[in-house]
């Protein structure tokens, strides 16, 4: 059970990268509003799941930083599905909370390495090199569209 558990993490962790990626591309593309739909497909996904990490992180004695890793992630995505598709606040054009916001994000995502690593080393330097490349993105396609 805990290979799967842990797989499941590094899955859970590449898998929102790699549509991370997907979403800033679009947007580079001219195309947010599918950015947007992928977005609110992934969130709704990836909340279940990782929410099942953190219920079996109980059972298998996880170290207090797994704890933080995937609840800081968890937390992310509730603050996304509220803020950007349930009450659908306009923030991105204030400087301070896109800061904010962008603080979270790095912050939940980079947690998400750890849970990983528990996949294996390859899992983990996927999930780096993805990390990375999402990173680049991100601000790039915050210089070119706005958002």
């Amino acid at each position: 059970m805990i290979e799967q558990i842990n797989l499941l993490g590094g899955i859970i962790t590449l898998a929102y990268f790699s549509a991370m990626i997907m979403i800033f591309v679009l947007r580079l593309l001219g195309k947010p509003d599918l950015g947007t739909k992928l977005g609110l497909a992934q969130t709704l996904v990836a909340i279940p799941l990782v929410g099942y990490l953190l219920y079996t992180a109980w059972q298998l004695d996880r170290p207090t930083l797994y704890f933080i890793q995937a609840g800081l992630f968890l937390a992310f995505l509730l603050a996304e599905l509220l803020i950007d598709f349930i009450f659908k606040i306009d923030f991105r054009q204030v400087r301070l909370m896109v800061i904010s916001y962008v603080t979270f994000f790095f912050a939940a995502a980079g947690g998400m390495i750890g849970v990983a690593g528990y996949a294996g080393a390859g899992w983990m330097i996927a999930a780096v090199i993805l990390f990375l490349i999402m990173a680049v993105l991100a601000f790039v396609q915050r210089a070119v569209t706005g958002m």
